[in-house]
């Protein structure tokens, strides 16, 4: 019987597995530190990861080992070069998730146009009642037809966000990190235009060595003071400390996050000692995680599974 384990399964929650524990023996461990995965690989044959690292010296403690299998689609956590050495193939998941992030980012893109929660707060806390008229208008809203949202990296995602973004009555404008504009739907343009040029700047592209660090204090300081930007991507894309303290002083408008550099973020990260919280509005790393989204990543890290392993057609 193949033997199955998966390192960090708490990434898949309280969801049923059944569908890769119905190809094999599957062990799980909750969460896997490095010194344990060494520990825990010593039998398998095939080893699923979300976040932990597959390294050489992992691959050393599996000498069964047949099969790595990414429960996401970046696979920056493996070391290919040496699953390659070792004629281990390494499958990934891709666009499980799409529509997810999608909805998640104009969620939040949503939520700083327009703040649904403080109104529900000024009816729950009795201000409304107690107001004497019939609306409250202190701090009217932003409606986002009209308004441009200029996205970076016009991939399956990239795409789904710019739908979504037309049905609200905006402009579309992208930058490919890539050099080459295949998305021949909306203007491609250079960063620098589409960072003076939008209100919302939404980042859904892989983080590369060119796009580490894509998003600092210069090109912060080349949007409007009115605009938003969100990172559903990854947080090396756009520094951190600068986001924060462009937040802080006024640059932009507002940010919202789901992807941070280290993950959880540390008390000290610099996201978490600003001056002007409300600025921000985080969400966990659940851009990805819907439901549906979940159910379709499972199913799929089996068919990679028994697509490696089944009989070879007589």
């Amino acid at each position: 019987m193949l033997k199955i384990v998966y390192l960090d399964a708490a990434t898949f929650g309280d969801f049923s597995l059944e569908p890769i524990a119905a190809l094999g023996e599957l062990v799980c461990y909750p969460t896997t530190t490095a010194q344990e995965a060494l520990e825990r690989v010593g039998d398998a044959e095939v080893l699923i990861v979300n976040k932990v690292r597959v390294t050489e010296e992992l691959l050393a403690a599996a000498p069964k080992l047949r099969l790595v299998c990414e429960a996401a689609t970046g696979v920056n956590n493996i070391d290919l070069e040496a699953c390659a050495k070792r004629g281990i193939p390494v499958r990934n998941v891709s666009g499980y998730s799409t529509e997810s992030v999608a909805q998640l980012t104009f969620t939040q893109i949503l939520r700083m146009f327009c703040d649904a929660t403080r109104y529900d707060a000024y009816v729950k806390s009795g201000d409304y009642t107690r107001s004497g008229i019939f609306t409250e208008v202190s701090d009217p809203y932003v409606e986002a037809a009209g308004k441009t949202i200029g996205i970076i990296g016009m991939g399956a995602i990239g795409q789904a966000v710019a739908r979504i973004a037309e049905a609200f009555g905006m402009k579309v404008i992208y930058y490919s990190t890539s050099g080459t504009g295949h998305c021949t739907l909306y203007p491609c343009v250079s960063l620098e235009e589409l960072l003076k040029s939008s209100d919302v700047v939404s980042v859904h592209c892989p983080l590369t060595p060119a796009t580490d660090g894509l998003i600092g204090e210069a090109q912060l300081a080349m949007m409007k003071p009115s605009a938003f930007i969100v990172n559903m991507a990854r947080g090396g894309i756009v520094a951190e400390k600068a986001l924060a303290d462009a937040l802080d002083a006024g640059v932009i408008a507002a940010a919202a996050v789901d992807v941070y550099t280290c993950e959880p973020m540390p008390a000290s990260h610099p996201y978490m000692t600003m001056a002007h919280p409300e600025r921000m509005f985080f969400t966990p790393h659940v851009g990805w995680a819907s439901r549906e989204a979940i159910i379709r990543l499972i199913a799929k890290v089996a068919e990679n599974i028994s697509a490696t392993f089944a009989e070879p057609a007589i």
